[in-house]
């Protein structure tokens, strides 16, 4: 038994969705981990350069605040 014409086109369009979805699944995926990346190379500056590796996430958000703050008045 012979596919049509339409079956054929049909079942190649689905093969081309599925292709594109995992195109954008793939780079969806680099980008999260180019974030991630570059939250934590910022993240070991901030600790690197203002010394406050023992200060909680909460407290390393008020001391950023604080700094801004200090920065806007200067």
């Amino acid at each position: 038994m012979t596919m049509t014409m339409t079956q054929h086109n049909v079942k190649k369009l689905i093969a081309e969705k599925n292709k594109l979805d995992l195109q954008i699944k793939r780079e969806k995926e680099q980008q999260r981990k180019d974030r991630t990346r570059r939250l934590i190379r910022k993240g070991a500056l901030l600790e690197k350069y203002f010394n406050i590796e023992e200060l909680t996430v909460e407290e390393t958000e008020i001391f950023l605040k604080e700094l801004l703050e200090k920065i806007k008045r200067s």
